[in-house]
């Protein structure tokens, strides 16, 4: 028999006090004399002989009493069959998985709450202990510090879900690091999870010392479904205004049974625009399609929604459209005033911001607040001109280059070639040779949604074309002269784009700039120019990357959604900024980070809105079983696997495993055994 508090049996000292009591009883006889004391003195002996029995049992069950009451306080207990059952003295740390994916329900009841319930049932075992840590999905500050059981007790009482979802690795090394400054024997660790293999990490290469054990404990039950929207897209680079828009939904169904005719709706400004159905065989998904429209600029707060129990965090999908942004276009001429097809197009479309210079009469500083630049019939590039459009392209810029009759070949060559375009060639000392374009390739991304029917004749009346310099596509063929040369490129330069055109847009150069084709083949160059703001992001990224215009390099940037304000870690290079998605550690009790929309703020003004998702790996209810766990760690003997929590009595099974017999209970019971023994001695026995 050991004992958990042995210090506690100095106590029995505390004996002495009735025997000294007995032993030291002043209390005096008086005698009596009578004038015959023949029968009296037969009675006094027998009466002296019964008292002092009935003294010796009285001191008998008081002496039983206390040392039973000192015993139970020192809790003694018989150790478990198990030579490496645990060690109450060293460290208990328990993990407890919070995460949405626990949100699922065995017997209508939440796998957080049934494991919440065991481990109240499992700190019962270490009452009185203070050297409890208990770590969930937060990993709040607090849980880097030893606690008394009964506190941590008082704590399960708040979790709540969290949307971080954490690996076992880094919920392992976030345990050692408490265990490698407050242990100094054995410790035992405890998991409860559901253990989801998308969120878990790979645990057959997890590893654990042999100074700890670990306790593994599944929270499972089978899952039957759960539909969650995997991405979002629109089929068009942006939204317009009044014209009908369709955006695409990728819904997916990472349960064991199929789901029939699940109505998807969505959502434009918390109004209902469009409603479709869907069938998701198990594991399985599909793509639905909306068709919408809108009314105003700016931005527009889009939402996905379902019905799907018994999981419900991941059944609203939340993303923002930019309906309509302008895009700023900057159009440089050379001193022959240029044929009016580029301003023809731009300046009819309230979509477009068009601003045309002459080369030489210019303010570069323009630049900074352009989408696309147009170099139209500009024989020479260099100087500033040269250094600052390369600037704008390798920071994210669209360049659209059409050439003059008479190109300097010598310095476009350099210039087109720091942008990757090489092999420049010029045929401008030959005579315009007409040719007509070859149609477009059918599976063209660039022409995939600009044209639904035209483009997909075969009849499709294309322009003549003379082009007066040839260079090596490096990128892609957008389009094509019959001779196999190329008349229009795109290339990739760093993080921006460059359109090169092979012919000018002049008469003699064929008919280009007045075919039906030239319209869409610049708005599309022209649309992909735009900067592409995400629909939605998760709280699974780490960091986010935004494009701010005109902001100061000291401005600090806040996130706000409803009352809740946040200062997230921010660094600003440029027009980039990147900020650190908040972590559930990193806010205040009272905050609390939830699925929706947030404004980016600077200085009290909004510059942007943002839809931050759940993680939806948490969706993907694929789960480690215990068959699967014993596998992982079967060449581990210091780790053992418990079938599911909800299986039978998980804490007696334990406690008769790894903790062995406590007897504290039986040692309280026969101290009032005894305590009650002596009442009924003094009371009864005369």
């Amino acid at each position: 028999m050991n004992f958990l508090f042995p210090a506690f049996l100095w106590s029995l000292l505390a004996v002495a006090i009735p025997i000294a009591i007995h032993l030291f009883n002043f209390r005096r006889t008086r005698r009596v004399y009578f004038s015959n004391v023949a029968l009296l003195k037969n009675v006094e002996q027998e009466t002296s002989s019964f008292r002092r029995l009935k003294q010796w049992l009285i001191l008998a069950a008081r002496v039983l009493a206390v040392a039973a009451l000192v015993l139970a306080f020192a809790q003694p207990y018989l150790p478990s069959k198990n030579k490496s059952g645990i060690d109450r003295s060293g460290v208990t740390s328990i993990y407890l998985d919070n995460s949405f994916s626990m949100q699922n329900e065995d017997n209508n009841q939440r796998y957080l709450d049934i494991a919440t319930q065991k481990l109240d049932q499992l700190l019962g075992l270490f009452k009185n202990a203070t050297n409890v840590q208990l770590v969930t999905n937060d990993f709040a500050s607090q849980e880097q510090l030893l606690s008394a059981s009964t506190k941590i007790k008082d704590r399960l009482t708040t979790i709540k879900l969290a949307h971080t979802s954490r690996s076992l690795d880094n919920v392992f090394r976030r345990q050692q690091n408490l265990l490698s400054r407050y242990s100094s024997g054995k410790n035992q660790l405890f998991w409860f999870s559901d253990f989801q293999k998308s969120t878990v990490g790979d645990l057959y290469k997890f590893k654990i010392d042999s100074n700890s054990r670990l306790f593994v404990v599944p929270v499972q039950a089978k899952t039957t479904q759960n539909v969650f929207v995997d991405s979002v897209w629109l089929n068009t680079p942006f939204i317009r205004e009044f014209q009908n828009n369709i955006i695409f939904t990728k819904v997916s169904n990472s349960g064991s049974s199929d789901v029939k005719n699940l109505i998807i709706k969505l959502f434009i400004d918390n109004t209902q625009v469009s409603t479709a159905p869907v069938s998701l065989s198990a594991n399985g998904s599909a793509t639905v399609s909306f068709n919408f429209n809108i009314r105003g600029k700016g931005y527009k707060r889009g939402r996905i929604t379902f019905d799907d129990f018994p999981i419900t965090f991941d059944n609203n999908y939340f993303f923002v459209l930019n309906a309509s942004p302008t895009i700023r276009v900057s159009h440089f001429y050379s001193q022959q005033a240029p044929q009016q097809y580029i301003q023809n197009v731009f300046d009819n479309d309230s979509l477009f911001a068009l601003q045309s210079f002459n080369v030489n009469n210019t303010n570069l500083g323009i630049l900074k607040t352009t989408d696309l630049i147009v170099l139209e019939g500009i024989e020479k590039i260099e100087g500033a001109l040269r250094s600052e459009v390369s600037d704008f392209v390798k920071n994210g810029g669209t360049l659209l280059l059409i050439p003059p009759t008479s190109p300097d070949v010598a310095s476009y060559s350099g210039f087109l070639s720091n942008l990757g375009i090489n092999g420049l060639m010029s045929r401008a000392n030959q005579p315009p040779n007409v040719v007509p374009l070859s149609n477009p390739d059918r599976n063209s991304i660039f022409f995939a949604d600009v044209f639904e029917q035209s483009i997909r004749s075969e009849n499709v009346d294309m322009p003549n074309v003379s082009p007066v310099w040839q260079w090596q596509a490096n990128g892609s063929r957008i389009l094509s002269a019959r001779s196999g040369d190329v008349f229009l490129s795109q290339s990739a330069t760093q993080k921006g784009k460059v359109f090169v055109l092979a012919s000018p847009l002049q008469d003699l150069y064929g008919n280009f700039g007045q075919n039906a084709l030239f319209v869409p083949t610049m708005y599309k160059i022209a649309s992909l120019s735009a900067k592409q703001e995400r629909a939605a992001y998760s709280f699974a990224e780490n960091t986010i990357t935004l494009t701010i215009k005109n902001t100061a390099a000291n401005t600090t940037f806040k996130l706000k959604k409803d009352k809740l304000e946040i200062i997230p870690i921010q660094l600003l290079n440029g027009e980039q900024l990147t900020l650190e998605l908040p972590k559930s550690n990193q806010l205040s009790a009272d905050q609390e980070i939830e699925a929706g929309y947030y404004e980016l703020q600077a200085n009290g003004q909004r510059q942007q809105l943002l839809a931050i998702n759940q993680d939806n790996r948490e969706s993907k209810l694929d789960f480690y079983t215990p068959t699967e766990l014993r596998q992982a760690f079967g060449n581990q003997p210091n780790i053992q696997v418990f079938d599911s929590v909800a299986d039978g009595d998980f804490v007696t099974s334990f406690e008769k495993e790894n903790v062995g017999l406590s007897l504290w209970k039986y040692f309280l019971c026969a101290a009032l055994v005894f305590l009650l023994g002596e009442i009924l001695i003094i009371r009864f026995v005369k």
